[in-house]
């Protein structure tokens, strides 16, 4: 079995991760991955979507089927 010292620096301040390669290596994999950054007018768009989920303007499954006008 490897022995390692780890500085007591480094253990008091949680600067410290130990994980295995394989997991380390899984994790640098999502790094390709971009971050969803909305635009000012999507972000508006969401504040008015939640204020009126707040005010109760809402329609319901069906009431926005039959407000689309579709049919089964």
């Amino acid at each position: 079995m490897n022995t390692i010292t780890i500085p007591q620096k480094l253990a008091q301040k949680d600067d410290l991760v130990v994980i295995p390669r394989r997991e380390y290596e899984a994790l640098l994999e999502f790094k390709t991955f971009r971050e969803f950054v909305p635009t000012s007018a999507q972000k508006k768009a969401l504040l008015r979507a939640e204020n009126n989920l707040r005010k109760g303007k809402t329609l319901s499954y069906h009431e926005l089927v039959k407000k689309l006008g579709f049919t089964n």
